[in-house]
C-alpha cells in the first residue's frame, strides 16, 4: 500500500464529496497517521470508508464522517474543545492542531490509556485526557466547540450549558434507524439555535439510554 497515496485518496474521494471542504482540516487529517491509530488487525483497513473496531463495545467513526464534523464545527486556533469520546485518539490528535485546547472524555480506561500514549508521542501537549463516565463528569468550564461522537436519544440541557456565547455543539439525536446530526449553536446566555444536518447511524452513548443525573 501507498501510504502517502492511500491518505489523499482518502481526503479526495471520500471526505471532501461527502461535504468535508475544511481545506486545513483535511491536511492534518492527512498529517496525522491514521494508520497508527488503528488496531493492528485492521490496518489494511485504516482508510477504508468504514467504522473501525477498535474493541468489543468502541469503533472508531469513518473518514468522510470525521471530515464532515470537522468542516461543520470549523475549530478556530484560540478556541476551547470538548470532545466526548476520546476512541483511539485518531481525531482528538487532528483536533488539537485546530484548537487551542482539547479535554477528551473517554469511559473505557484501556482506550484513553493507549489514546494518551498515541497523542503524546506525537508531542502534541494541548490536550487533556479524562477518563471517566461523561454522565457523571462535573466542570465549570465552557466551550467553544463540543463534539459528541455517539448518537443520544435526546439532547439534554446538560450539553446546551457548557457552551460559551457563539459556540457550537454538534451531535447525533435519535434512536435506531432514526437519527440525525445536528450542529447547536448558543447564540445567548438562554438562547440556541439548532439545525439538523443529515442523517446517519452511528452507535449509541453508553448508558445514555438511562435517566440523566443531573440537570443545570
Amino acid at each position: 500500500m501507498d501510504i502517502l497515496q492511500a491518505r489523499n485518496n482518502t481526503i479526495e474521494q471520500q471526505v471532501r464529496p461527502w461535504g468535508g471542504l475544511n481545506n486545513e482540516a483535511n491536511e492534518f487529517l492527512k498529517e496525522i497517521c491514521r494508520e497508527n491509530f488503528v488496531p493492528e488487525k485492521y490496518k489494511k483497513l485504516a482508510f477504508a470508508d468504514i467504522e473501525i473496531p477498535l474493541n468489543s463495545t468502541a469503533k472508531m467513526l469513518s473518514p468522510k464522517l470525521e471530515g464532515r464534523i470537522l468542516d461543520i464545527v470549523n475549530i478556530q486556533k484560540d478556541e476551547d474543545v470538548l470532545q466526548v469520546g476520546t476512541g483511539s485518539g485518531y481525531l482528538t490528535a487532528v483536533i488539537s492542531k485546530l484548537a487551542k485546547s482539547v479535554s477528551t472524555i473517554e469511559i473505557d480506561e484501556e482506550l484513553s490509556n493507549s489514546a494518551q500514549q498515541r497523542v503524546q508521542s506525537l508531542d502534541i501537549n494541548n490536550v487533556q485526557f479524562i477518563n471517566t463516565d461523561f454522565r457523571d463528569w462535573r466542570t465549570t468550564n465552557f466551550f467553544d466547540i463540543v463534539i459528541i461522537e455517539a448518537s443520544v436519544p435526546k439532547i439534554y440541557n446538560s450539553y446546551l450549558h457548557l457552551l460559551k456565547k457563539n459556540g457550537r455543539l454538534f451531535i447525533v439525536e435519535g434512536e435506531g434507524k432514526a437519527m440525525s446530526a445536528k450542529l447547536i449553536t448558543r447564540k445567548s446566555e438562554n438562547n440556541w439555535e439548532s439545525k439538523s444536518l443529515f442523517e446517519v447511524h452511528i452507535d449509541s452513548l453508553i448508558g445514555s439510554q438511562l435517566p440523566q443525573k443531573f440537570e443545570f
